[in-house]
């Protein structure tokens, strides 16, 4: 069942979410570490308007399981994103101003910005059924682009993309790491 998270999955989500943050090595969670940056979203996922909030992230629950997540919004609302996260930071002692200090997402695009398959349900064919279901969703809410960034040294995940129709536009640098930009025009 494909679906708005909730507060009863964040701790299936988490793990999830951090193997995407464990590939991007960030230095924040290089220097916080993943424990702390973890309660930190944690409690984020509360608020409204942040990345990883709850209304941003949808699941597909498999068998009363979380098995796949996918993180997205407009691009318009990607300068924003991060700043209900930061007042935690703060709170916390940690005096940065963001996680993420790179521009994803190009302007007139619904980005998607995290997809993943929970550890245990990979290879079953969820991500290609959670992807197309969501593709759907987007496409009904009128939007026109759909865009991702994969790590270009990340072929499964690439495989995937292609496989669902997505398209190279380019390339950006998300801290150290290459990405190629994607996009599936939805209106086709």
């Amino acid at each position: 069942m494909f679906r708005y998270a909730k507060e009863g999955d964040i701790d299936q989500i988490l793990p999830t979410l951090f193997q995407i943050f464990d590939e991007m090595e960030l230095d924040i969670f290089k220097e916080l570490g993943n424990d702390t940056m973890a309660q930190i979203i944690r409690e984020g996922f509360e608020l409204p308007d942040y990345r990883y909030g709850l209304d941003h992230i949808l699941v597909n629950e498999i068998d009363g399981k979380v098995g796949a997540i996918s993180v997205g919004y407009p691009e318009e609302l990607e300068d924003g994103i991060d700043a209900p996260l930061v007042k935690i930071m703060h709170e916390h002692g940690i005096k940065k101003d963001s996680i993420f200090t790179d521009k994803e997402a190009w302007p007139g695009e619904w980005y998607l910005d995290s997809f993943a398959v929970a550890p245990d349900m990979q290879g079953k064919g969820i991500g290609t059924k959670t992807l197309k279901e969501l593709i759907e969703l987007i496409r009904k809410r009128g939007e026109k682009i759909m865009s991702l960034n994969v790590d270009v040294t990340n072929k499964p995940a690439r495989h995937l993309y292609d496989k669902v129709g997505f398209k190279k536009v380019g390339q950006i640098y998300i801290g150290s790491h290459l990405y190629d930009h994607m996009q599936l025009e939805l209106n086709k």
